[in-house]
């Protein structure tokens, strides 16, 4: 698939623009603060509905207006379809998909099927817990409504009980409801995140080995706060119990203190574990690995080739890593940011359809 159309009105620095694309390669080139992540940033939202750079939507309305407006028109393999989603102050949101409005946002997911790798995904081995469960979510979302509603009915839940704990008065009864729900919907991001740590650590494996020449095998895991049953039918249970064994320290801290919102995912390079023995490159190639595995799984999931977007990380990679990514994605349509006066990428993207932004327009 490929994205053809993109619209925007009073998106971030973007008072108006029409843009039509390249099916293969897309070079935004710019100075810094001109617009160029600003205009990956709505590519992004009509594939999940929302933002990899803030969770309130109305951060991305320009200031000084009232709404903002994005439209993208996609080709697909026996289809096209396009995607307009609408944006209020203070906090109205509105999807269509192909003309038709969409009661919720997962309506919207396994249309158009979009990877994004940014600079801070380079740090994803070495960085924080929740920067590693973002990776996740982000991309499970995107192939799984079932995975998006039990991780937004989660967050939502999550939140009411955690409100809640920090009541001076508190009713076990009224407390046990959301602990039931919690189970319910915590148990659904168990699974799925288990299936998804699985797949795409094979993915990542055969790739890591084509970066490295063979020299060094990876091997992604998955680790859970809440221990993944043998069967995924028991695992709301069990979570229900581990919910009710952690009342006390739930007491104590306030705080909701066991569930996949304490999850995280460790890397190993040859038994080695990266997050504390790697090196800068060696994460790095985790990353590029990591990354390019999204694709092969959406791939092997959907039949869909995703769009790659590859917002200002060339000049993050070495040689070698920068050879295998172009080699790798021929099947692939790329959205490449970068600037003006990088001439090494540029050659690598020779006959790339070229944009130059300078404050919000096209040059």
């Amino acid at each position: 698939m490929y994205i053809t159309r993109l619209e925007l009105k009073n998106f971030r620095n973007y008072e108006s623009l029409e843009a039509d694309f390249d099916e293969k390669i897309n070079l935004i080139l710019g100075n810094n603060a001109q617009g160029k992540t600003n205009l990956i940033e709505s590519i992004y939202m009509t594939s999940i509905g929302r933002s990899f750079r803030t969770a309130k939507d109305s951060d991305v309305i320009m200031f000084g207006k009232d709404e903002a407006l994005i439209k993208v028109r996609a080709e697909k393999e026996y289809s096209d379809t396009e995607v307009e989603i609408r944006i209020k102050r203070p906090s109205k949101k509105s999807v269509k998909k192909d003309g038709i409005p969409l009661r919720k946002t997962s309506e919207l997911l396994e249309n158009i099927m979009i990877v994004i790798f940014s600079p801070e995904d380079m740090k994803i081995v070495k960085d924080e817990p929740e920067k590693r469960r973002k990776f996740i979510d982000r991309e499970l979302c995107q192939i799984s409504p079932k995975y998006y509603d039990s991780l937004s009915n989660y967050r939502k839940i999550l939140a009411q009980r955690n409100s809640y704990l920090k009541e001076d008065n508190i009713d076990a009864s009224l407390l046990d409801l959301w602990d039931s729900q919690l189970a319910k919907c915590g148990a659904g991001i168990i699974t799925g995140r288990n299936d998804f740590i699985k797949s795409i650590s094979v993915f990542s494996s055969k790739i890591h080995s084509g970066i490295t020449a063979g020299a060094e095998s990876l091997h992604i895991e998955y680790d859970p706060d809440v221990e993944v049953t043998e069967n995924s039918g028991d695992q709301e249970m069990y979570f229900y119990d581990e919910i009710k064994k952690a009342y006390d320290s739930d007491m104590k801290m306030r705080s909701t203190t066991r569930g996949p919102h304490k999850d995280d995912i460790s890397f190993f390079v040859n038994g080695i574990n990266m997050r504390n023995f790697g090196s800068q490159g060696q994460q790095r190639t985790c990353a590029l690995s990591l990354k390019l595995a999204e694709l092969d799984l959406i791939k092997n999931e959907t039949g869909q080739d995703a769009v790659l977007l590859l917002d200002d990380v060339m000049s993050e990679l070495d040689a070698t890593r920068q050879e295998y990514l172009i080699k790798t994605l021929k099947n692939n349509q790329l959205f490449v940011t970068t600037t003006d006066m990088d001439e090494k990428i540029l050659k690598e993207f020779e006959g790339a359809k070229v944009f130059n932004i300078c404050k919000g327009k096209f040059r």
